[in-house]
């Protein structure tokens, strides 16, 4: 198995911490007859010889060792290794060809392992097979021999998914072939589970089986095999352990075949949303919590990706907050969580559970730390009053989450009967305490949000406080500071005793801020139109963009800054020729000179800059004509503008359908 290790120069390769000499020791850690040494070696394989799918030279150089050790009856846990080697083989960045042709030379060995006593080796071995054995007519010759052989159902499952990827990775004869043995696989005598991986794979691989009674077939023998099923899944009570293997374990579905089956087809329906709604309703509506439990995860990817009415769904995800498991109750929580407005559908659930069940309004997070929990910032994030006072009693509790002001923010003028305690907490804040920052943020957003004037003393001690502050490093310093800006500007006139403070930041690198802050209180054009006409000259295109944005409050008072705008228009920046030139419409009011092309280019060479541009249009009635084409084009689109493969910010639905609402009004305009 380790024949050569010695003679390789692992200390002259890397991994993701340096060094690839502990890589022997890892490689021979994989063979050991200690499960608890194997599992932590394949930890560290995945923590550093292949942390997040990268591929390094040492990567590479284990491959050959790795592939001997998945060959080896006496090795234990060699599922596990099979999987690395997949994954190496399937990793992307600049070493994904030399890491593909790597483990595609020892290919062989999948062909073997098809056929392995262990059954996780079995199950791990069809994909790799597919993947690298560049043999198609003997790899399908494999897969229809185990097929009739093979009598583990989650086996049978891979090797469903196995041929299902043969179909798309050729074509001709072999991949016909293929499907015809999927067509024989979905239909009786085999068990519902198999039959419908197979569905899956013929959906996934050809439109012709997304058609017809697709969905009612799928909901029917997921009901069907639900039934069935007699035990939980493999890793749905795994012990609690700190290696990176069980950890990722941990996180999976208590029904992880389940899940992915239901992924499967909504990979395969795609853009047919109402198929995919009606998939979620159904499954939503199952008997089965674990069914249940899929559905609800699997909504979530569904709402942040496609525009729809998901007002079915979501009330059906509120009707999980009653359920007796806590694995399917906070994962509706999750969902809700993310949905803002469109979770109102939920919020009679919602406010059910958070007021018969005090324990959800707070959750422990890493190091003890208290903070909202989801229920109730899901209730509180749809806008309704009703959670106004069931935060005004966690607020009069003195050990309430500090992030409790974020919470609040979502309520606006609703939020303010909590105004005198949120005055009272933020009076509290210690700026030598080490969470002075984490305290005071939130609550200031809190007051913004509540329009609270008459916190305007607590928000000046904090702001002539924070240079001082020994408990705030210097980052935390200058946003604390345009934070403390931000709420005083928020409270307009009702917080005049702030103009002197406010002066005094006029010339300091929180001028801009400070300067919006002193206008919205005073309205003194001459105090603020200098500093932001100098800013408009400045080096920091950030600080030019901030500027823009508060020229544009000022209106046709700051007409002087009309050149600089223009010139700002030519920026390579999209976000300061955005803001130059949403600022140039309130400022000149001449439709003649208005760079609209400017607009046009930035919405569609940054779709995060469309609400910006969409409210812009909406102040400027009939001078938006030329411009309304992009709102009926966005109106028409299916996939959510910020919608994008990779990761997703909690942000994107909320802010998606503040779009649609901006457009639905420009359109309405029209008329």
């Amino acid at each position: 198995m380790f024949r050569g290790i010695d003679e390789v120069d692992w200390a002259s390769m890397r991994h993701a911490y340096g060094s690839a000499e502990d890589v022997p020791g890892l490689l021979r850690g994989l063979a050991s007859a200690d499960p608890g040494e194997r599992e932590s070696a394949l930890d560290g394989m995945y923590g550093s010889v292949h942390h997040q799918g990268a591929v390094y030279d040492s990567t590479l150089a284990c491959v050959p060792f790795l592939l001997a050790l998945a060959a080896r009856e006496e090795v234990g846990d060699r599922g596990g290794i099979v999987e690395l080697l997949l994954s190496i083989g399937e990793a992307g960045g600049t070493r994904s060809a030399q890491a593909r042709e790597a483990v595609r030379a020892g290919a062989e060995v999948f062909a073997e392992l098809a056929g392995d006593r262990d059954t996780a080796v079995r199950r791990a071995a069809p994909t790799a097979l597919v993947r690298f054995l560049d043999e198609p007519a003997r790899v399908l010759a494999v897969l229809r021999q185990r097929v009739t052989v093979e009598r583990d159902d989650s086996v049978l499952l891979a090797l469903a998914e196995s041929l299902g990827l043969f179909a798309r990775l050729y074509d001709g004869p072999v991949a016909a072939d293929a499907m015809t043995q999927l067509v024989t696989l979905s239909e009786p005598p085999f068990d519902p589970g198999l039959r419908l991986a197979a569905l899956g794979q013929l959906a996934l691989t050809a439109p012709e089986h997304r058609a017809g009674e697709l969905v009612p077939r799928v909901v029917g023998l997921l009901r069907e095999r639900s039934a069935r099923r007699t035990r939980r899944a493999r890793y749905a009570d795994a012990p609690e352990a700190d290696t990176l293997t069980r950890h990722l374990r941990r996180l999976r579905p208590s029904d992880e075949e389940g899940s992915q089956l239901l992924r499967t087809f909504h990979l395969a329906l795609d853009d047919r949303v109402a198929d995919r709604i009606a998939l979620l309703n159904g499954q939503l509506s199952s008997p089965a919590p674990t069914d249940r439990c899929n559905a609800v995860w699997m909504s979530a990817g569904l709402f942040r990706e496609w525009r729809a009415d998901y007002s079915a769904p979501v009330a059906l995800i509120g009707r999980q907050l009653d359920a007796d498991e806590d694995r399917l109750r906070e994962a509706a929580s999750a969902v809700l969580e993310d949905l803002y407005d469109l979770a109102a559908p939920a919020a009679d659930d919602l406010f059910a559970l958070v007021t018969s069940r005090p324990e959800v309004r707070v959750r422990q997070r890493e190091r003890g730390v208290p903070t909202v929990g989801g229920p109730l910032n899901a209730l509180a994030r749809t806008g309704d009053p009703r959670a106004t006072p069931v935060l005004a009693a966690l607020l009069a509790d003195p050990t309430a989450p500090d992030d409790l002001g974020h919470t609040i923010t979502h309520l606006g003028r609703s939020a303010a009967p909590l105004a005198p305690a949120l005055r009272h907490r933020l009076g509290g804040v210690r700026l030598d305490h080490p969470d002075a920052y984490d305290r005071a943020v939130p609550l200031l957003s809190a007051l913004a949000a509540a329009d609270d004037g008459a916190a305007t003393p607590e928000v000046l001690r904090l702001l002539r406080g924070i240079p001082a502050a020994s408990g705030l490093s210097e980052r935390q310093r200058v946003r604390l500071t345009e934070r403390s800006l931000e709420t005083l500007d928020a409270f307009g006139r009702a917080a005049h005793e702030a103009a002197p403070a406010l002066r005094e930041l006029l010339d300091s690198a929180h001028s801009v801020r400070a300067a919006g802050a002193l206008w919205s209180v005073e309205g003194d054009v001459d105090a603020v139109l200098p500093v932001l006409l100098r800013e408009l000259t400045g080096e920091q295109w950030r600080r030019r963009a901030a500027a823009a944005e508060v020229l544009a409050r000022l209106g046709t008072a700051a007409r002087a800054a009309v050149p600089g705008l223009l010139r700002m228009c030519e920026s390579e920046e999209v976000w300061e020729r955005t803001r130059a030139a949403c600022a140039l419409w309130p400022i000149s009011e001449d439709t003649t000179g208005l760079p609209l092309p400017v607009l046009r280019t930035a919405w569609t060479q940054n779709p995060y800059t469309r609400s910006t541009i969409a409210t812009t249009l909406l102040t400027m009635g009939p001078a938006a004509a030329p411009l309304r084409d992009l709102a009926h084009t966005e109106l028409a689109t299916r996939r959510r503008h910020r919608a994008r493969p990779g990761g997703y910010s909690t942000e994107d639905v909320r802010e998606d359908e503040r779009l649609l609402r901006a457009c639905g009004e420009l359109v309405r305009e029209e008329t």
